[in-house]
């Protein structure tokens, strides 16, 4: 299987940060902080989920990021699509060898597994939304701090 990137991560991650700020946007450096990361790779990233739009931006003092949309209303896999390109799992770099009684039959077959699974992750990402990890994160932040009493 093919490792992916960690820019859906970081898109999950920074779309929950703004769903936990509602009230008011937050910078591309109090994300990154956050993620502990850099400014410059949470902005890109941002900017795909712009374009997607999922997030909106406003320019000057008091500026910073938002959510577009509720966050009741975007998905894990709207996350995902915007912005991870071309398939989950790798296919053939180039077609195998037809003199070969697996090379013949490998790439159609692997398609067909392939698509399965990468159709089940969307229909599971899909099924949760930014709203329920928010509400996921305030259960465990109430956890803690009923341990730490």
């Amino acid at each position: 299987m093919v490792g992916l990137s960690s820019r859906s991560a970081v898109a999950i991650h920074a779309l929950t940060m703004l769903a936990r700020s509602d009230d008011h946007s937050l910078t591309s450096a109090e994300i990154a902080d956050s993620l502990a990361s850099n400014p410059v790779l949470v902005r890109r990233i941002l900017g795909n989920l712009r374009d997607a739009g999922l997030v909106w931006s406003t320019e000057g003092r008091g500026g910073g990021w938002s959510l577009a949309r509720p966050a009741r209303e975007i998905t894990l896999h709207d996350a995902y699509t915007a912005v991870e390109a071309g398939p989950v799992l790798s296919r053939h770099a180039h077609p195998p060898s037809d003199a070969c009684a697996v090379g013949r039959h490998m790439q159609d077959l692997l398609e067909a597994e392939f698509r399965d699974a990468e159709k089940a992750m969307e229909e599971r990402l899909g099924r949760t939304t930014i709203a329920h990890l928010h509400r996921q994160v305030q259960d465990r932040e109430r956890e803690l701090a009923a341990r730490d009493r």
